[in-house]
C-alpha cells in the first residue's frame, strides 16, 4: 500500500491521506453508538497527545520546509514564515468571531445553537488541517528542501491522531443535547468530511502557485497551532481552571513520538 502511494501524484497521495484522517474522525465518533460519555481522564490524555503531535508536525513538516524554501530562493525566510504563521492564526480567529455572532442569534433555540455551532466550528477548523496535508504533499512534488513524503505522511498521521478525540468531542455532546446515537455519530464523522476536499485542493494549489508555497506552509502551521491553543488545550482544563497533569504528559509524549518519527524516518 505504501509503495502504491509513494508512486502516485500528490493529489492522489493527499486524497488517501485525508481519507485516513476522516476515517479516524469517524472512529472517534463511534463510541457515541455504544456509550453516553468518555472517561474525562482518558479524554484529557488523548487531547494532550493530539496537541503534542500537532505542534511537532507544524514545526518539522511545515515551518522548517517553508523556511528552507524561502532561504533557497533568497527571500527573507524569517519574514515569510512569521507572516504566514500569523495569518493562519488570524484566519481562524476571524472564523471564531463570525461563529460567535451566530451564537447570539435570537432565531435559534439554545440547544440547536450549541449543537450547530459545535459541528460547524469543528468542521471549519478541519479545513486548514486538510489544506496542510495537501500542501505538504505538494511541497514534495515541487522539490522543496526539507519536504519529504515521509514527513507528509507523518503529518497526516499526526492530524489523524488528533481527529480521534475531535470526533468524540463532537459526537458525545450531541448525545447530551438529545440527539439519537446514529445522528450523533453521523454529525461527528461529518465534521471530518471537509479534509479530503481541502487536501486535494491544497495539493493542486501549491503545484501551480509555487511562489506562494512558503506562505502556504507557514499559514497551515499557524492554523494548526491556533487549533491546539484555542481548542485542544482549553478542552482539557479542569473546572477550577487548573490544567490536568495528564494532558501535559500526553502532550510531551505526543511531541516526542512525532519528533522521533520525523527525525528517524524523514
Amino acid at each position: 500500500m505504501m509503495n502504491f502511494l509513494y508512486n502516485q501524484i500528490p493529489e492522489i497521495q493527499a486524497l488517501f491521506a485525508t481519507l485516513f484522517t476522516w476515517f479516524v474522525t469517524a472512529a472517534g465518533a463511534l463510541p457515541a453508538l455504544f456509550f453516553k460519555k468518555i472517561d474525562k481522564k482518558v479524554f484529557n490524555i488523548m487531547l494532550g497527545f493530539a496537541a503534542g503531535v500537532m505542534i511537532a508536525a507544524s514545526f518539522y513538516s511545515l515551518l522548517l520546509p517553508a523556511a528552507s524554501m524561502a532561504e533557497e530562493e533568497g527571500k527573507a525566510a524569517w519574514l515569510i514564515v512569521t507572516s504566514g504563521f500569523l495569518l493562519g492564526g488570524a484566519f481562524l480567529k476571524a472564523i471564531d468571531i463570525l461563529l460567535d455572532k451566530f451564537k447570539h442569534s435570537k432565531n435559534l433555540s439554545p440547544s440547536l445553537k450549541r449543537s450547530g455551532l459545535l459541528v460547524l466550528s469543528v468542521t471549519i477548523h478541519n479545513i486548514p488541517e486538510g489544506l496542510a496535508i495537501g500542501v505538504a504533499f505538494g511541497a514534495v512534488a515541487a522539490g522543496i528542501p526539507g519536504a519529504t513524503l515521509t514527513g507528509a505522511f507523518l503529518l497526516a498521521l499526526g492530524i489523524g491522531i488528533q481527529n480521534f478525540p475531535e470526533g468524540a468531542a463532537v459526537a458525545m455532546p450531541l448525545l447530551r443535547e438529545g440527539f439519537s446515537r446514529k445522528k450523533a455519530f453521523f454529525y461527528g464523522q461529518l465534521s471530518g468530511f471537509v479534509e479530503p476536499i481541502a487536501g486535494v485542493l491544497g495539493a493542486l494549489l501549491v503545484r501551480f502557485v509555487r511562489p506562494m508555497l512558503p506562505y502556504s506552509l507557514a499559514f497551515a502551521a499557524g492554523a494548526m497551532i491556533y487549533v491546539v491553543v484555542d481548542a485542544l488545550v482549553p478542552a482539557s482544563v479542569k473546572k477550577e481552571g487548573v490544567p490536568d497533569a495528564r494532558t501535559t504528559i500526553g502532550a510531551m509524549l505526543g511531541f516526542a513520538v512525532m519528533m522521533c518519527l520525523d527525525v528517524a524516518l524523514g
